[in-house]
């Protein structure tokens, strides 16, 4: 099972000193929790993508670029590429070219956003956003397969003996999970390719993640994939933490109190009940995470929100400390018990070449 860490990128103010990064400096805070996730050995490192204050990350290939020249091992992944406003092509060749500089330790998710005015902004229609999300993937999955491409679609003009360059590296494109929070639509989606589903479930309660995870997997067995157990799986997750549980929550309290996505409504406590925000001890931490499998099955990637709402860089950097320390090797362990053999990792490059040349390997049927 694969554990990391996922950014949005935003830029708010440190609730205990009133203190507000520059761009400058979020964006390079971005990079060294990037590099300190791979450093205590987390397997991911993903970034948003956004194009409106308060947010900076509106090139998530330039950043991951420079991460991949930084690093050797850690994965390096979008928690949105956005499938909608973004040309296909251009994504077919910014992310090739990407996994070729990373030597495959490149994956995405594909996502719509949670920006309304972004559409108009690249010329979209917002009343057309799952009709894009269906087409504009629809037409990505084959740049990255089919070495000449002609094609006509509804949203972009067509294609006539169009070759995206450069290839996927090694012939094997990145691995895609497409992420949704609300929309069966995408769930089916990511089940009819035999893609990964990726539930950003931090602000859900447990029962709407569970019913969409169980509609990809009915899915994803339906088309014939593997079994509903064997479908790749992803959750987000908020965790903040001290070693006595009664200091992060004094800590966290103000962010919490302060954030125009969590803050204003129910208290801190409703809010952990209810989602999987974790303010406490590493061992709280871990107890929180184990009953993710619960409602989700086993699953393959859980990703981690340290940064967000004003944290400091120093605060988050000892985030990903107890995680590296004290919360992931323990996750991996109990995680690992009981798993069922045949529920596969989560896909990487490396595994997924080796099933192409092993399907490649094998001897053709007998000829009618």
């Amino acid at each position: 099972m694969q554990f990391g860490i996922f950014t949005v990128g935003d830029v708010a103010t440190d609730a205990h000193t009133g203190r507000t990064p520059t761009e400058h400096e979020r964006i390079k805070a971005m990079v060294a929790i990037a590099l300190k996730a791979e450093e205590v050995g987390l397997d991911v490192f993903a970034t948003g993508e956004h194009h409106n204050p308060p947010f900076v990350p509106s090139s998530p290939t330039t950043l991951l670029g420079h991460v991949a020249a930084r690093t050797e091992r850690i994965v390096l992944s979008t928690s949105t590429t956005l499938i909608t406003t973004n040309d296909p092509v251009k994504i077919a060749e910014d992310y090739a070219m990407l996994q070729h500089l990373a030597d495959g330790r490149v994956d995405l998710m594909m996502g719509r956003g949670n920006t309304g005015p972004v559409y108009p902004w690249f010329g979209k229609d917002i009343r057309q956003g799952i009709n894009l999300a269906v087409e504009n993937y629809a037409l990505l999955h084959r740049l990255w397969r089919e070495d000449v491409v002609n094609w006509e679609g509804k949203f972009r003009t067509p294609l006539q003996g169009f070759t995206s360059t450069p290839r996927p590296l090694d012939g094997v494109p990145p691995f895609v999970w497409h992420g949704s929070i609300r929309s069966p639509e995408i769930a089916e989606q990511a089940a009819y390719y035999g893609d990964g589903f990726f539930h950003n479930n931090i602000f859900w309660p447990r029962e709407h993640t569970a019913k969409l995870i169980d509609l990809y997997r009915e899915r994803y067995a339906h088309y014939g994939h593997g079994t509903a157990e064997q479908a790749i799986v992803g959750l987000g997750g908020q965790v903040f933490m001290r070693p006595n549980s009664q200091d992060a929550v004094r800590e966290f309290r103000p962010v919490f109190d302060h954030s125009p996505l969590m803050g204003g409504g129910i208290s801190m406590e409703e809010y952990m009940e209810q989602t999987p925000l974790t303010v406490g001890t590493p061992e709280q931490v871990i107890e929180k995470t184990l009953t993710f499998r619960e409602y989700a099955g086993d699953y393959q990637r859980q990703l981690f929100v340290v940064d967000g709402g004003g944290i400091p860089l120093k605060t988050a950097l000892e985030q990903i400390d107890l995680l590296g320390e004290e919360v992931v090797p323990v996750l991996r362990e109990e995680f690992a018990r009981n798993r069922p053999a045949d529920v596969p990792d989560a896909p990487t490059h490396t595994s997924l070449l080796a099933a192409r040349d092993a399907e490649r390997a094998q001897p053709a049927g007998p000829v009618a």
